[in-house]
């Protein structure tokens, strides 16, 4: 086993070279294109995956025609391979290209909420050029950002991302060493990246995401409440031209101050709140492909077995 996945990573790696080797040599506005003709070859190649994307839009979504969904779970891969390919092209870009890839709209929000010297906690979900959040933001800010990432399960692809996102004096904390890590960054007074948009394990709390309860990751609510860190959501807008705007929204924590699971709950909340109001705006932006709602049955499952056993009646 451990022979055939050596030999599968070694493959992927040649097919990823080229593509990798094409896009540091693109201009911005061309490795964006590259990504979304990659991406939608991929949404009509990836049956399955294509169709979990139309699956969860129509759920999100019931309004929308057949037609607009899958319009929109097209552009939802077009952005995605755009991520990926922006990301690649980054690794060999300027200090003055990565500069001009993006306008921050409210640079004050994360500006004043990390002068409050509690570190700061940015977050997000797959939602545009989200892997700008290390290198280009950085720059924006003027400040290094340091992500929580999960390694990628291929060793040599992975190097090759990771040195993309610790260029100018950024980093990446893997998810293993997180709370010890992120802990000592805020501490003193740093910026923490996450992205918090994907399934949690099924011990998780289940946050009403889309109509649905989903099973979300606490990490965010919890580094924020048991270190006095404030959160700020931030959002990649891709524009007419191809550069990406950023916005800024401070998540509210009025009223939370202690970091008990009631409060960590409610935070959690507050944030899914935010991400979800920017998903409607943008629906084509964020990643509908990942099994956001696969636990939702067994919660569902979980909480009816849970009142029958106090009542003695299914619900």
């Amino acid at each position: 086993m451990m022979r055939f996945r050596a030999v599968k990573n070694i493959i992927e790696y040649a097919f990823f070279l080229p593509v990798n080797w094409l896009s540091r040599r693109l201009t911005f506005h061309g490795a964006g294109k590259l990504g979304s003709a990659l991406g939608a070859a991929a949404f009509h190649m990836t049956r399955h995956r294509a169709g979990i994307s139309v699956e969860n839009l129509a759920r999100a979504f019931p309004e929308k025609s057949p037609s607009e969904i899958r319009r929109i779970a097209v552009g939802a891969y077009r952005g995605y391979g755009r991520a990926l390919v922006e990301m690649l092209w980054s690794g060999g870009a300027s200090v003055d290209e990565l500069r001009g890839t993006m306008v921050l709209a409210n640079r004050e929000v994360p500006l004043d909420a990390l002068g409050r010297g509690k570190g700061l906690i940015l977050l997000s979900g797959h939602f545009g050029a989200w892997e700008f959040i290390v290198t280009s933001m950085s720059l924006q800010l003027g400040q290094p950002v340091v992500a929580i990432a999960q390694p990628q399960r291929n060793n040599y692809i992975d190097a090759v991302i990771t040195a993309n996102r610790n260029r100018f004096g950024s980093g990446t904390i893997p998810m293993q060493h997180a709370v010890r890590e992120a802990t000592r960054l805020l501490r003193q007074g740093r910026i923490v990246a996450m992205l918090g948009d994907q399934s949690g394990p099924r011990e998780s709390v289940f946050i009403d995401f889309f109509g649905r309860p989903a099973a979300t990751h606490r990490g965010a609510a919890a580094f924020s409440l048991r270190n006095d860190a404030p959160i700020v959501m931030f959002f990649f807008l891709r524009q007419p031209d191809g550069t990406y705007r950023a916005e800024y929204e401070e998540v509210d924590r009025s009223g939370l101050e202690s970091p008990s699971e009631e409060n960590i709950v409610e935070l959690t909340r507050r944030h899914t709140a935010v991400l979800e109001r920017y998903i409607r705006q943008y629906p084509d932006h964020w990643s509908w492909m990942h099994k956001r709602w696969k636990h939702t049955e067994f919660y569902e499952t979980s909480r009816k077995n849970r009142a029958k056993n106090v009542t003695g009646v299914a619900p």
